[in-house]
């Protein structure tokens, strides 16, 4: 399984990974803005972007019609065309590609739903092993607390499909906490770094770097 292997590309794939709420977008575009001050080629992909199959899942969500299993399968197709015209390209060509989320949201938000863990990792096997996989741990209450700041939890957010709660507010924990279980099996399973998301965005950046700096030092760049 190519996942489980070192990639051997010239490149360096970089992604993040954490529910909603734990600031993981927030932290990439900060290094991301770093990087490309240090004048390095960067390249930035998040989940669910697919030209090809993105406005379907979206349209297809916006009418709640998705099964676990479906659900599963748009987001393999979506990640398939990423890697494939984005992704692997950008790596042989030598750049640093930074990923908000990767094959380990499928892993954690597939299982969470009932997807049977091994269908679902076999199903990525075709992806490429990422040099630095960062997992921005945090709770369920406090990621709802953020969330719900700026707007209200989705249907498909809050496991509503799943039927956990009538309170969409109370299936969100229910769901979101499953989603974080699995993420902490990952840890060990797949050597993702575990980064206090409670930090501020200053501490949590500085980490960050100092994780980049050291991975891309095997690769001869000296930042």
């Amino acid at each position: 399984m190519r996942f489980l292997k070192e990639h051997g590309l010239p490149g360096t794939l970089i992604c993040v990974e954490g529910i909603d709420g734990s600031g993981k977008s927030t932290q990439i575009g900060i290094l991301r803005d770093w990087l490309k001050s240090k004048n390095l080629d960067v390249i930035y992909t998040e989940w669910n972007s697919s030209d090809l199959i993105s406005q379907t899942t979206k349209r297809a969500k916006k009418k709640n019609l998705l099964s676990p299993r479906t659900f599963s399968l748009l987001h393999a197709v979506d990640f398939a065309d990423r890697l494939e015209q984005i992704i692997i390209p950008a790596m042989k060509a030598g750049f640093i590609v930074l990923a908000d989320r990767y094959a380990y949201t499928a892993f954690a938000r597939d299982v969470a739903r009932g997807v049977d863990r091994n269908w679902v990792r076999n199903m990525y096997g075709f992806a490429i092993k990422p040099d630095l996989a960062l997992y921005y741990s945090i709770s369920a209450e406090i990621s709802l607390e953020r969330i719900c700041a700026n707007r209200t939890p989705s249907f498909y957010e809050a496991g509503m499909d799943l039927k956990l709660s009538n309170n969409p507010y109370k299936s969100y924990v229910i769901f979101q906490n499953r989603v974080n279980n699995e993420y902490e099996k990952m840890v060990e399973e797949y050597g993702l770094v575990s980064i206090d998301a409670k930090q501020s965005i200053h501490a949590k950046q500085v980490e960050m770097r100092k994780l980049v700096v050291e991975i891309l030092a095997k690769k001869g760049i000296i930042l």
